[in-house]
């Protein structure tokens, strides 16, 4: 997929804060790109000044509430004149209120521009994520597959062994029961052949009886899944 298909599908979508999203991180910290590092290093930064500037306005707004207070507190009572020492107060007031305004001022494209920044990094970042989400995306399906098929064989060469064996072992018992049988025991044994004979037979049909129990339960599941297919 191109970088133009991904900048289609995420144009207009609300994406998080990247640099803010713990989950992003551990997908993506040991395998980020120097792009993404410089990326990463731009939208942390725009972050602090935006968080030093929203303080810094929030500050100033405090101090211009206060000095308006002040100002209130200084008026004097309706039909009452102001003595000097208000009127001082009011106007030194008045000219800190103006500092301030001007202070406020300052911020106002800043605090427009920085989260049109913030977003524009990000979605730089989100697109180099989203490159890197496929391309190993695409790379492990291959591998999974390839994976798949190495079990899927293994399991089949598993299967065949384990029949081998079991007929093998059938086969043991039969000679050794037929050779027991033949020569009797004196002569097996200076043949040195050790075969617990009884416990291979029951191993074997133990072996027998755990795989026609498990067709059994298989038959009943199906008959039951059918009756309830029928009623439906």
């Amino acid at each position: 997929m191109a970088k133009d298909e991904f900048q289609t599908v995420l144009k207009g979508k609300k994406i998080p804060i990247l640099t803010l999203d713990n989950k992003w991180y551990r997908l993506f910290e040991k395998n980020m790109t120097p792009e993404m590092k410089k990326l990463e290093g731009r939208i942390n930064d725009l972050l602090k000044e935006q968080g030093r500037i929203t303080n810094e306005v929030k500050d100033l707004k405090k101090i211009k509430n206060n000095l308006m207070n002040e100002i209130v507190a200084n008026m004097p009572e309706e039909g009452q004149p102001i003595d000097a020492s208000h009127q001082k107060k009011i106007d030194e007031s008045k000219k800190m209120i103006d500092q301030v305004n001007k202070r406020l001022a300052e911020y106002d494209d800043a605090i427009l521009d920085l989260p049109r920044l913030i977003d524009e990094e990000n979605f730089k970042l989100m697109l180099l994520s989203m490159e890197i989400c496929y391309d190993e995306f695409l790379s492990n399906t291959e591998d999974i597959e390839d994976i798949s098929a190495w079990i899927k064989s293994m399991r089949m060469e598993l299967k065949r062994n384990i029949i081998k064996k079991q007929q093998m072992e059938v086969k043991n018992v039969e000679l050794y029961s037929y050779m027991n049988d033949i020569f009797g025991s004196d002569v097996i044994n200076i043949f040195d052949i050790k075969y617990d004979v009884e416990d291979k037979k029951r191993q074997l049909m133990e072996a027998a009886e755990a795989k026609a129990e498990q067709k059994r339960a298989a038959e009943a599941k199906e008959r039951a899944a059918q009756k309830m297919a029928g009623g439906a």
